[in-house]
């Protein structure tokens, strides 16, 4: 039986208690007067107290409160309203949700819908109150502020029936924080609060201090500020509210390299199997170089999970499932140094490789050198080597590995796309001039006058390129650069070898049926990749596929 709620003389404080067990500060209720006296109060507060709520002492009053509670053996959920019209205009992109999922989800809590709606007061106190009733936790994000848009509080007031009144400690904060009184200037409006509201004071995990600012919460519903930052601080600040010690997520995921319409039977007969017990997802990613089809299987059951698992393992078709290594740019030292001591063919080549690669580097510093990479296959190659054999010369290091891209007229969207892709990936330094090979280096003479050697993914089967060396200068025509030419003596085989064996990105075009790829203008695909599918379709096999060597360059014209 919940116990009738006692409240204090009016103007008293009381002590609000927080979930985890510490004491708030003290806090007014001096504004309870009007309900003090009431032998039967009114309102859904009081609704949910009569329907077998809990009592929540973490309140800014003494209040019964009715809150969702996770079904045994299940785990707690949340709904997530972002607010702003800016979201739904498509001004802004939200990342709000996205990282809520992901904490709460590592916290034991499954988030069961999300929400965005506008800056408007009966929109949001309809989603608000309709999610309150439904989920244990409601985190909304966004509409708090001092402007006439900002409306979150008097929304979410609204969705309990509620008044939106000063804060005596908001109040007290506002004039600490922005040195104002008046009752109404915009500031003020962030003290404005519902009646129920709690202070919620998170800790700060880099320093263990507790907020200076709390985070306001009223029944079951949390809000959030919208800025990405300061929403990312106040949630891990808080995890303690959220964490369901009853609950952890089990997941597994299985990469495919078939169509996802290839594996739907088995799909659909895992899904009827484990119906209730394992969450089965399916995604296909056309863009990976490595996979068609992601499937994700989560579960509260680790038994269920690995069940589940092995039933697909089982029941996929043959070689269709395949490893993947989705970080293959921290482990590159450690994997290109394995792969050369290895004694494979491949090995001793990546051996020759690299030892020309540490002859640069023991001639000249990072700063005295770039990579030419334009997203080709060869440069993406040599990319990945030198980068290992930088990570493993200076692991720890302020200086960023220097990248020249000259960029040809009409490249393809694709390939421009994979390059900032890998600027990101190998957090190098781009830079990017454009026209012909030899202007390209007079421009970067020009604006890089400490640049003395450029590292080419040139091999001696390409045009004008079979006489080089290692390392050779330029032509006596052309700006002076020592010329490094790691990958001289590989092979179209090797070149893809090596990409595939340590789990290389590469740009998507050489999966489309390319294999030597320039500008739009000058570019096909490759004829001897084509074939008819099963279904009477023209296809194309990928570049790795591509039987005689030889036939490489026949789709550049």
């Amino acid at each position: 039986m919940v116990p009738s709620p006692r409240f204090p003389p009016p103007g008293q404080s009381v002590l609000a208690v927080s979930r985890d067990g510490r004491v708030a500060r003290p806090i007014s209720v001096g504004w309870c007067r009007g309900l003090a006296g009431r032998r039967r109060p009114a309102g859904p507060m009081w609704g949910a107290l009569r329907a077998g709520g809990t009592l929540r002492a973490a309140a800014s009053r003494p209040m019964a409160v009715s809150r969702p509670t996770a079904a045994r053996g299940s785990a707690a959920t949340a709904g997530i309203i972002v607010i702003g019209d800016e979201i739904l205009k498509g001004q802004t992109q939200d990342t709000n949700s996205f990282f809520m999922c992901r904490r709460l989800r590592a916290l034991g809590v499954r988030v069961a819908r999300i929400s965005v709606v506008p800056d408007e007061v009966d929109a949001i106190a309809g989603e608000v109150a309709a999610f309150a009733a439904r989920f244990t936790y409601v985190l909304t994000s966004g509409g708090i502020g001092p402007t006439h848009d900002d409306v979150t509080f008097e929304a979410v007031a609204r969705a309990f029936g509620e008044r939106v009144t000063p804060h005596p400690e908001l109040v007290a904060l506002v004039h600490k924080f922005f040195g104002k009184t008046d009752a109404q200037c915009p500031e003020m409006k962030l003290a404005r609060v519902p009646e129920s509201s709690y202070l919620n004071y998170g800790t700060d995990r880099c320093t263990g201090g507790t907020f200076k600012y709390p985070l306001v919460s009223v029944r079951n519903v949390y809000i959030f500020p919208g800025i990405p930052a300061l929403m990312e601080r106040a949630l891990d600040g808080l995890t303690h509210l959220f964490r369901s010690e009853q609950t952890r997520f089990h997941t597994r995921t299985i990469y495919v390299a078939a169509d996802e319409i290839l594996i739907t039977p088995v799909l659909d007969q895992a899904d009827a199997t484990f119906q209730g017990r394992v969450s089965l997802g399916s995604y296909p990613d056309w863009a990976n170089n490595y996979y068609r089809v992601k499937l994700t299987l989560d579960s509260e059951s680790e038994q269920d999970l690995e069940e589940a698992y092995h039933f697909l393992i089982e029941k996929l078709p043959p070689g269709v499932v395949v490893p993947l290594v989705t970080d293959c740019v921290s482990l590159a030292a450690a994997e290109v140094y394995g792969l050369a001591e290895s004694g494979s063919a491949l090995g001793q080549k990546v051996a020759a490789a690299l030892r020309t690669i540490e002859e640069a580097l023991d001639r000249y510093s990072l700063a005295q050198l770039c990579v030419g990479f334009n997203g080709g296959k060869d440069c993406t190659a040599l990319l990945h080597l030198v980068h290992a054999a930088v990570e493993r010369r200076c692991p720890v290091r302020q200086e960023k590995l220097q990248v020249l891209y000259i960029r040809i007229m009409s490249p393809f969207p694709e390939m421009e796309q994979f390059i900032q892709a890998t600027v990101q990936r190998y957090k190098i330094e781009l830079c990017t001039v454009e026209g012909s090979i030899r202007e390209a280096l007079v421009h970067l003479k020009e604006q890089q006058p400490q640049l003395e050697a450029v590292l080419m993914g040139t091999r001696r089967t390409d045009p004008y390129s079979c006489t080089l060396m290692p390392m050779c200068m330029t032509d006596p025509n052309w700006p002076p650069y020592m010329r490094v030419n790691p990958l001289l003596d590989w092979t179209y085989r090797d070149i893809w070898e090596f990409l595939r064996k340590l789990f290389v990105p590469y740009c998507v075009l050489y999966d489309k049926g390319y294999t030597s790829l320039g500008s739009m203008a000058n570019t096909l695909k490759n004829p001897a990749l084509r074939y008819t599918d099963a279904r009477g379709r023209e296809s194309y096999r990928p570049a790795y596929e591509l039987e005689n060597e030889e036939d490489e360059r026949t789709s550049r014209q």
